[in-house]
């Protein structure tokens, strides 16, 4: 065949996917040049038959199958058989008329440049030897099961897909993306007959910068046998070149270490038969969104994993003598893959016993510099910092500010509130973070980092933050906590008494509640942030906040029988309040301390707080505030069976609420006479008084009043023998517990209901009404949790719970 015959045929073969596509009606030339990443100049040049080298056999057969897709997907069925017959036509003629096109190339030696440079490249290049660029795979890899079935599937399904295949992985700084893409490289290796291509893009490399794209193309180009004279120097020809070069080979592509999209796009194969793996710090979102990428987010590793992960490293027998030791080091390491591994470096080149390492890495602040291999690659400060200098300003102040927030997760009001900017300004700053893999969200609104960042926040804070700043800081966090909890509060329980909380500064969100239910989920996610908010706040001399979180806390901590942290929180407030002289605040705390007391069996302890707070009242002359004094005493006295002397202040703080017309008080009173007659054996006395306490609740619409009053109502009538109303009454207060979701009261019932169920020979019903409350009661209290099992075990069929409760 003439060079003459081989133009002719390349005009025909133009002219047969030019009309092809007209028939079919599409698809457009963006469509095109986006599935064969090609620009759109490129497809137009082709099907106008302006061109002078014949395009790859893969670009003729990417046109056919996009047209047949098209033409199919538009009912046009009638064209099918064209794209068919393009196919079966031009398959066998194709290396016909490519030779024919080479031999003209090659006498037009007085045009050199002109002359398509491909095919012979694509000649040369073919002799050179398949390249294996893998880095070798890490010795100690361990865990990451899930990621590597991931991998294997996307990749078993690669047969049944006419696109490339591009697996993003992503994550933060030191979890492990390279070692994970290079392990899963080597085992699918043999599977990549025509080579695997490596090369370390250097986005977040110590004292380097970024590989441009034009250097790392010319770099694979290399790679693949490509003479270095051959090379274009423009980045759009490379790009031709490199793909040119991989068209219809089983090679596997991977770009380690990118900056950002832009950096990678131009190295992705365009071709099926290719896999790229591309990995980042960043989200390379847009590579998903445009170009098809399959997104891979890795976390930190399992407790399990990393475990593995130091056994491996260290020893089966040297961590199996020290579990506990381990426990503390894969605590402190957060899971963090590079964390581990250095710890665990330390540990053999020490020869330090695991315990001693493991207490280096609790002692405060310290962890950082522990974690510390000596060189920039392995300093967790300075991969950490690679990361944070690549931020935006206001990015990178509000990620200094979380080092401020007690825990690593938090909400993006929480994060406006440190920021002391709107939601909508700061959710853009959050974005980044979150593209950048300094934080994730890990759900809608809420956002999270692994501790050591966190503690890596914290060193910058401190560090880079002026003292008046982070002072600012923590008042507008904690005003955030503050006025978002009383805010439940109110919510939780409406009839309470209120406090006049400190103003809060302007620029401060509050969370505003839909309802009684989402305020309780909000203080099930916040409040080990409120507690130690607490904290927080007396050590920076914020005290009116100390002890004012301590009273948004109360009602939600009593409920889920959180004594401990009350107990714990109510000291803080006292101790805030003493410094203030503030004795509205140590009336509160004082208050909160006898009733958390009373509950932990700590009797003398608990009458000295309450009593101290009925002398306080007394002498600011509040008859409210000496009525809730002796309320709560009553029940310190009903807990040590001191019935009368129960009875007695429970009427004294009757009078009191009666004095002021405070008919919320008196309802509560009321039911703490009838509940100390009933202790005290006159069960139908109870029953009058709590009859008239629970007129009043209902008046009020006091649920947690009627609650306990339906209690009280349903003991009175099991003492009388009245089987059929104690259930009633009992029933009653059990709805209601769960409607508030007050564990404590519903606990309490539920137990009391099973008692009067058994004595009524509902054995079953019994047991039922004893396991729900067991469920309920889960691991918060262990002796409660005996007891109810000792009654399930007495009726027979063992509870649902097992081991330790």
């Amino acid at each position: 065949m003439s060079a003459d015959d081989g133009r002719l045929l390349l005009r025909q073969l133009c002219e047969d996917l030019r009309l092809l596509r007209f028939r079919a009606g599409g698809p457009s030339l963006r469509s095109l040049a986006a599935r064969l990443r090609l620009g759109k100049s490129q497809i137009g040049s082709i099907l106008n038959g302006k061109i002078g080298q014949l395009p790859d056999w893969d670009v003729v057969r990417g046109i056919v199958d996009a047209c047949r897709q098209y033409a199919q997907d538009q009912g046009r069925l009638d064209q099918l058989s064209l794209a068919t017959g393009i196919e079966q036509v031009w398959r066998p003629r194709y290396a016909m008329v490519e030779y024919a096109l080479q031999q003209a190339s090659r006498q037009r030696s007085a045009a050199p440049a002109s002359a398509d440079p491909f095919r012979t490249v694509r000649r040369d290049a073919a002799q050179a030897a398949v390249p294996r660029q893998l880095p070798a795979a890490t010795r100690h890899f361990a865990g990451r099961i899930a990621e590597l079935a991931e991998l294997d599937g996307l990749l078993d399904d690669a047969s049944t897909t006419n696109a490339v295949i591009i697996w993003a992985i992503g994550g933060t700084a030191g979890v492990g993306k390279t070692a994970l893409a290079v392990y899963w490289a080597h085992r699918v290796a043999d599977r990549f007959p025509d080579g695997q291509l490596y090369i370390n893009l250097r986005g977040f490399d110590p004292g380097r910068r970024a590989i441009a794209p034009t250097a790392a193309v010319y770099g694979l180009l290399v790679a693949l046998g490509v003479p270095r004279d051959r090379i274009p120097p423009s980045l759009d020809a490379r790009t031709a070149l490199y793909r040119s070069m991989l068209a219809g080979k089983r090679t596997l592509v991977l770009l380690d270490n990118a900056r950002d999209a832009d950096q990678v796009r131009p190295l992705l194969p365009g071709t099926p038969s290719a896999l790229a793996v591309v990995t980042s710090r960043n989200r390379l979102t847009s590579l998903v969104a445009a170009d098809g990428a399959h997104p891979l987010c890795l976390d930190v590793m399992s407790l399990a994993d990393a475990r593995d992960l130091l056994g491996k490293r260290l020893g089966a027998n040297r961590v199996s003598a020290e579990p506990g030791a381990v426990e503390q080091i894969v605590t402190a390491s957060a899971r963090l893959p590079l964390a581990l591994n250095i710890a665990a470096a330390r540990a053999q080149q020490t020869g330090f016993r695991l315990a001693e390492l493991a207490a280096e890495l609790r002692q405060a602040g310290r962890r950082l510099t522990v974690l510390d291999a000596g060189d920039p690659t392995g300093r967790l400060r300075s991969v950490f910092a690679l990361s944070y200098e690549a931020l935006s300003a206001p990015s990178a102040r509000l990620f200094r500010l979380v080092g401020l927030h007690p825990r690593p997760e938090f909400s993006a009001a929480v994060a406006a509130s440190l920021a002391g900017d709107s939601l909508a300004r700061v959710r853009e700053t959050l974005i980044e973070l979150d593209l950048s893999s300094l934080l994730i969200e890990h759900t809608p609104g809420r956002f999270a980092l692994h501790d050591l960042l966190h503690a890596y926040a914290g060193e910058l804070v401190r560090d880079q933050a002026a003292g008046r700043e982070r002072r600012a800081a923590l008042r507008r966090m904690l005003d955030y906590y503050l006025h978002s909890a009383y805010a439940a509060d109110r919510l939780l329980y409406p009839n309470r008494d209120p406090i006049t909380l400190i103003p809060r500064i302007e620029t401060v969100v509050v969370e505003e509640f839909a309802g009684e239910s989402q305020a309780m989920s909000w203080f099930e996610i916040e409040y080990p942030v409120l507690v130690a908010g607490a904290d927080l706040a007396a050590d920076a001399g914020l005290d009116r906040h100390a002890w004012q979180l301590a009273w948004v806390l109360a009602t939600f901590l009593q409920r889920r029988r959180q004594w401990s942290e009350l107990a714990a929180i109510a000291r803080v407030a006292l101790a805030a309040a003493d410094r203030l002289a503030d004795s509205t605040g140590q009336f509160h705390a004082l208050r909160l301390l006898g009733i958390v007391l009373t509950r932990l069996r700590r009797y003398d302890e608990a009458e000295s707080y309450v009593r101290r707070g009925i002398d306080l009242s007394a002498r600011w002359n509040d008859p409210v505030s000496q009525a809730v004094g002796h309320r709560v005493l009553s029940d310190l006295f009903v807990a040590q069976e001191r019935h009368q002397e129960a009875i007695t202040h429970a009427e004294r703080a009757f009078d009191l609420y009666l004095a002021v017309d405070h008919l919320a008080g008196q309802a509560l009173a009321l039911n703490a006479i009838g509940w100390g007659h009933t202790q005290a054996g006159d069960h139908r006395r109870c029953i009058i008084y709590c009859e008239r306490a629970l007129a009043l609740h209902q008046r009020l619409g006091n649920r947690l009043g009627e609650l306990a009053t339906w209690h009280s109502l349903g003991y009175a009538h099991h003492q009388l023998g009245l089987g059929r109303e104690a259930i009633a009454c009992y029933e009653r207060a059990a709805r209601l517990a769960r409607e508030i979701s007050d564990w404590d009261g519903e606990v309490n019932v539920l137990n009391d209901l099973g008692d009067a169920l058994h004595a009524t020979g509902e054995t079953d019903a019994a047991r039922q009404a004893w396991q729900r409350a067991l469920d309920v009661l889960g691991e918060v209290d262990p002796r409660g949790a005996d007891q109810l099992r000792s009654k399930i075990a007495k009726v027979g069929g063992g509870s649902r719970l097992s081991g330790s409760a």
